[in-house]
């Protein structure tokens, strides 16, 4: 495995595609090209690792409902700074 960073390979492009193979937003043939360079840049596969975390977490986190105690407390605080009349 090399890093291509110092091959000059990587920039903000090769960055942006593996959002998109990320996204499944690739035709077969630049799939195969990122996943290609995903296996021989450590770079570029550690950037795509983290991507992956911070899509489980968001993803995750998007499920889980908020404790009725919370929702009941926000609202009240609502309708507390609520101008009168309103």
């Amino acid at each position: 495995m090399g890093d291509c960073q110092s091959l000059g390979d990587c920039d903000d492009d090769r960055i942006a595609r593996i959002y998109e193979y990320l996204d499944g937003a690739l035709s077969k043939a630049d799939l195969t090209d990122i996943k290609a360079h995903l296996d021989g840049c450590t770079d570029c596969a550690h950037e795509y690792d983290l991507e992956c975390v911070i899509r489980s977490v968001v993803k995750r986190s998007c499920k889980e409902a908020a404790p009725e105690t919370l929702k009941a407390a926000i609202l009240a605080r609502l309708h507390e700074a609520r101008p009168a009349g309103v």
